[in-house]
């Protein structure tokens, strides 16, 4: 492998940035109405729209990936980083041609069917895919990382970061690995032996600035010490470990967007401490990622205010001590979001699969679990408020807050996004590093099946598409750090989870008929991983209504600026 080689790589990612814009720009073009985004055109073009999305996360993951790969080859890196990214970039132009050529004139190639012959099927195109992802390329990889033991290149993320995925990796490989099936299978709530270590090990305050008691610095973001931590315990267990970070960034991210600062100071040293633990009460039963359709009721009292209606899917809300509620103080339906406010609704703590709290006045509130096939551990609830007392001070923000809620959700959730893309990418690390040891271990007709081409392509896509998604939520959380990539991380979270389905999906298939039995690990990571395109923002809100609605609109600006 050569420098050359990846120079070439990115003159290839070019071409395809380049058609992907030009997408995004004739979509601009088909919604304009009286020079403004129509949502009525919009709708008329999901479809587009949202294999556009995944167009452009690939565009961007293979840029990171190149990156990543040219920095290890100039510090003196092995070979395997240069052919993870030239892999994936040429399964990328696969996939991108693949996609736009199928329905060409969704994008724009019906008035110029010329510019698809010269650019995404040119010769430089051409030659770099027969180069870079040929079966032999393909095997001749996955030999080599079976050879390894499934070890990749290690990303440059700073030695703070290095040392905590080391303990967390030794905590997750020795803690929670071992239970992970029991918790699975049982159906148990996270045990205090996992979650008291993890509280006193600092995790529920990553997000949190020192001064209240976290391990943030005052004065900046950090977001890689969160990251590694949560892909680490995400490799041990989603449900048992991997997820108990996330309701509490989402809290606390909240808090510090909006709340006072005697909430910030009553709160936040708490929540850092598990003390109360955080559930999020955001979701209704008809209402999923239609915020501004939710009609849980806040109306007005004496000191406070008084919430009727359900939530649905509050995961972990039985053991949590407050949830974060999102309810409708202003009865006025057509203000959509513009009417919602955050509750911190406080409540008796609970380990069962069903809970009943009843306040002092009479006010009573109500759980039980859903039953679901994977992410167990956590636990998700439906959840009813019947009369349920909420002083004024725990309204996130006190009368300032009113009818900010949705944009106090907001800021929650872009921590919560790039943080699932790290959970997705600790799922996908635990079921590759299972397919890689089992095709070794398992012989058919007389050999390992780690022997034969198929597993060998197998491994090699599994190792390209999870490095680039291990490197595109990297760069996502750098440009968060220093106030920018809000979209971003939707982009990420999109394309990690849908990642996260292909790698366990393939592992599980390695594994062939043992890979189906429950008592294996791979099975666990499979129904696991599913779940991941559904929270924190459904795959199809986050490609329609937040990546491709602000490319779109950007492609449009874009145009005017030139």
């Amino acid at each position: 492998m050569s420098m050359e080689q990846l120079k070439n790589a990115h003159a290839v990612i070019d071409i395809l940035a380049g058609e992907v814009a030009a997408a995004w720009k004739y979509l601009n073009e088909t919604c304009l109405e009286n020079g403004r985004l129509s949502s009525a055109k919009l709708d008329t073009v999901q479809l587009p729209s949202y294999e556009l999305a995944f167009c452009d996360a690939e565009v961007k993951a293979a840029r990171h990936i190149v990156e990543y790969a040219e920095a290890a080859y100039e510090h003196g890196g092995g070979d395997i980083e240069p052919q993870l990214a030239l892999t994936f970039v040429a399964e990328a132009v696969s996939n991108i041609r693949g996609r736009l050529v199928a329905r060409p004139a969704d994008y724009g190639y019906a008035s110029n069917a010329s510019r698809m012959a010269e650019t995404l099927f040119g010769t430089m195109l051409i030659e770099f895919v027969a180069e870079h992802y040929s079966s032999a390329k393909l095997e001749a990889l996955g030999e080599l990382i079976i050879s390894r033991d499934g070890r990749l290149g290690v990303s440059e993320i700073g030695e703070d970061a290095e040392m905590i995925r080391d303990t967390f990796r030794k905590f997750a490989t020795e803690e929670v690995m071992p239970r992970a099936e029991h918790i699975h299978r049982n159906d148990d709530i996270v045990p205090d032996d996992i979650l008291q270590p993890l509280i006193e090990m600092g995790c529920l305050g990553l997000s949190i600035p020192e001064k209240f008691g976290g391990l943030q610095p005052d004065d900046h973001e950090e977001s890689m010490g969160m990251i590694v931590t949560t892909e680490e315990l995400s490799r041990g267990s989603l449900a048992a470990a991997g997820s108990l970070i996330t309701r509490p960034e989402i809290m606390s991210r909240a808090l510090l967007k909006g709340g006072t600062e005697a909430q910030k100071a009553k709160w936040l040293p708490g929540i850092a401490e598990g003390n109360p633990l955080v559930g999020i009460a955001f979701t209704e039963p008809n209402f999923g990622s239609d915020v501004a359709g939710m009609q849980l009721k806040a109306v007005r009292t004496e000191g406070g205010w008084i919430l009727n209606g359900a939530k649905a899917w509050c995961t972990f809300a039985g053991k949590a001590g407050v949830l974060l509620t999102l309810a409708r103080t202003d009865p006025d339906m057509s203000l959509g979001h513009k009417g919602l406010t955050m509750f911190m609704v406080e409540k008796d703590r609970s380990d069962g699969h069903s809970f009943e709290y009843t306040q002092p006045g009479g006010g009573k509130l109500t759980g039980k679990a859903i039953p679901t096939i994977g992410y167990r551990g956590m636990h998700s609830f439906d959840v009813f408020y019947d009369n349920v007392f909420v002083p004024d001070e725990n309204v996130v923000g006190e009368e300032e807050g009113l009818g900010r809620g949705f944009y106090l959700v907001m800021a929650g959730m872009t921590g919560g996004r790039i943080q699932t893309s790290a959970r997705a990418n600790g799922v996908m690390r635990a079921a590759f590093e299972k397919a890689v040891s089992y095709s070794t271990d398992r012989k058919v007709f007389g050999q390992p099946i780690g022997n034969y081409q198929l597993t060998r392509v197998k491994i090699a896509r599994m190792a390209s598409l999870l490095t680039a998604t291990r490197e595109f939520s990297y760069s996502v959380a750098r440009q968060l750090d220093a106030g920018k990539g809000q979209m971003e991380a939707s982009l990420v979270k999109l394309y990690a989870c849908k990642a996260a389905q292909y790698v366990t999906s393939e592992a599980l298939q390695i594994h062939g008929g043992m890979g189906y039995a429950e008592e294996t690990d791979v099975s666990r990571y499979f129904v696991d991983a599913r779940v991941l395109s559904i929270f924190e923002g459904a795959e199809e809100t986050l490609a329609l209504k937040v990546v491709a609605r602000t490319l779109i609109d950007q492609a449009g600006k874009v145009d005017k600026a030139a």
